[in-house]
């Protein structure tokens, strides 16, 4: 779903080219969605033959999948025996944090400096869409998937959307926290967020937009200690 969305707005890397290549992308793609969203909780164990089965490919794109998923830290493979989702890593939170607060914040001063109409608009419509899903609790996964066309769409406008993709390799034990911290009912925050960057943008006030886009980062690193009381079980 998450390509369909951001090639409507024209921001999508080409599809994957069929083939193995093509086979690894897709597989990777939804066992991290399932891993984020906690349909494969931490400390499950994945059986690789049933894996293949599900997702009717052979053992090596399937082995290849999970080593990318390895290296963002999501599952550790013990050869010749299991593969388990890890538990969420807090140290891997904060670093996560820092730098997508880093990137992020540079990224919304210089878009303000230029204020882009076209991207304005955009981003503006990708707030409308979060709008509607917001109150749908059946439609989590497609808020989650605007949330991140959002912050895609920021860097893609400064032709810098291999920064997002890099900082979405290294945040899938944020992923996770933000995803407990955001059932908690923040949805009206996150759109409040998006809107007060996007507002500072469009005003082409730079230290306004990162003021806004600090704090919007800035929710659930708050609530990290909290979280980790209420589910013990979720972290390392």
């Amino acid at each position: 779903m998450t390509h369909s969305i951001i090639s409507t707005f024209s921001l999508a890397d080409p599809a994957p080219n069929p083939g193995q290549g093509g086979t690894v992308q897709r597989v990777y793609e939804d066992l991290r969605q399932r891993i984020i969203s906690f349909d494969l909780p931490p400390d499950m164990t994945l059986a690789r033959n049933d894996l293949t089965e599900e997702y009717g490919v052979s053992l090596t794109p399937l082995r290849e999948a999970l080593q990318k998923l390895h290296l963002e830290g999501l599952v550790r493979i013990y050869p010749q025996s299991r593969t388990v989702v890890t538990r969420i890593d807090i140290p891997q939170i904060y670093e996560a944090h820092f730098l997508r607060v880093s990137l992020e914040c540079e990224v919304a001063r210089n878009l303000a400096l230029a204020r882009d109409e076209q991207l304005v608009t955009r981003a503006r419509s990708i707030i409308r869409m979060q709008e509607a899903v917001a109150l749908d609790p059946d439609q989590v996964s497609m808020f989650q998937e605007l949330d991140e066309v959002f912050h895609n769409t920021l860097f893609a406008a400064l032709g810098r959307g291999a920064l997002h993709r890099m900082i979405r390799e290294r945040s899938g034990h944020l992923e996770r926290a933000r995803r407990l911290h955001n059932a908690q009912g923040r949805v009206g925050s996150i759109i409040a967020g998006h809107s007060s960057v996007i507002d500072a943008i469009a005003a082409g006030d730079a230290d306004g937009a990162v003021i806004a886009m600090r704090g919007h980062l800035g929710g659930t690193i708050s609530q990290i200690e909290q979280l980790k009381i209420r589910h013990p079980d979720y972290f390392s």
